[in-house]
């Protein structure tokens, strides 16, 4: 799991030359595409984008989940789709929340390059991020590192050693 600001192309190639899987965050405004269903017109390269991905042109079929909680009423969609920073087609979990009140509407895109993962399973391997930083984050505390922002090896130990001391 890579934080939304690293779910690049960049950070999906370093995640695949190690044989594993990316799941990452994507911006709210993420252009993109589902793949292409027309035929082929016999000339030149066959065409790999068709209608861009928007709230409008997710269908029944996208749709995994509807609920609706104090006045919140949260739907996931799953699609695999194109974005043009990315060589590979993704598996794409769009959470659109909507406050019935209000009208308002929070729209987050979630992906995968693994397109046989389930959505919900997406979903919940993202939020175990949270789980791992606040792990970080309470280990720094107990062996007194929090204040430390240390990037080279003989600092680090040095500060490892000194809060063991």
């Amino acid at each position: 799991m890579y934080d939304g600001a690293l779910g690049n192309n960049a950070g999906l190639q370093a995640v695949t030359q190690t044989g594993l899987h990316l799941i990452s965050k994507l911006r709210h405004d993420s252009k993109l595409y589902l793949p292409y269903t027309g035929g082929y017109s016999g000339k030149g390269k066959r065409r790999k984008y068709g209608e861009r991905l928007t709230l409008e042109t997710l269908t029944d079929a996208h749709l995994k989940s509807d609920a609706v909680e104090k006045d919140i009423r949260t739907r996931v969609y799953q699609a695999q789709a194109w974005h043009k920073n990315f060589p590979e087609l993704l598996n794409v979990v769009v959470i659109v929340k909507n406050n019935l009140k209000t009208g308002r509407c929070a729209k987050v895109l979630l992906f995968s390059d693994d397109l046989a993962l389930a959505g919900e399973t997406l979903i919940q391997y993202y939020s175990l991020r949270f789980q791992i930083e606040f792990d970080f984050r309470d280990a720094k505390q107990y062996w007194g590192l929090e204040d430390f922002m240390n990037v080279k090896a003989t600092q680090v130990g040095n500060f490892a050693n000194f809060s063991l001391f």
